[in-house]
């Protein structure tokens, strides 16, 4: 399994705009095929700074998504609401502390 944390960082007058546009795509990113879940997760201390963490099986299936229709949509409408550029990452999982089988049997 792959996981994949992408940082965005919006100019504030965008912030709102961004959240319209992800409301309207964030089940269809969370049911395409091969996402396992994900995330949207917003800073503390500076909310311009979003990040979604995601699993994929695989990062073919990451790839299906990042040429996809959906993703190319979506990025066409908040890109430009960028005041940095994006980062992001993609890391295999070493530990998983959120198994609540782990914790069942502890």
């Amino acid at each position: 399994m792959l996981v994949r944390v992408v940082q965005l960082t919006f100019k504030s007058e965008e912030l709102d705009r961004f959240f319209e546009a992800f409301e309207v795509h964030k089940n269809k990113i969370a049911a395409f095929e091969g996402c396992r879940g994900m995330q949207l997760l917003q800073e503390i201390d500076n909310p311009c700074v979003i990040m979604t963490y995601s699993h994929w099986e695989d990062e073919s299936a990451l790839n299906t998504y990042r040429n996809s229709e959906l993703f190319s949509s979506l990025w066409a409408k908040i890109k430009p609401k960028f005041s940095k550029k994006p980062m992001a990452w993609s890391h295999e999982i070493y530990f998983d502390g959120f198994d609540i089988n782990r914790k069942l049997s502890l």
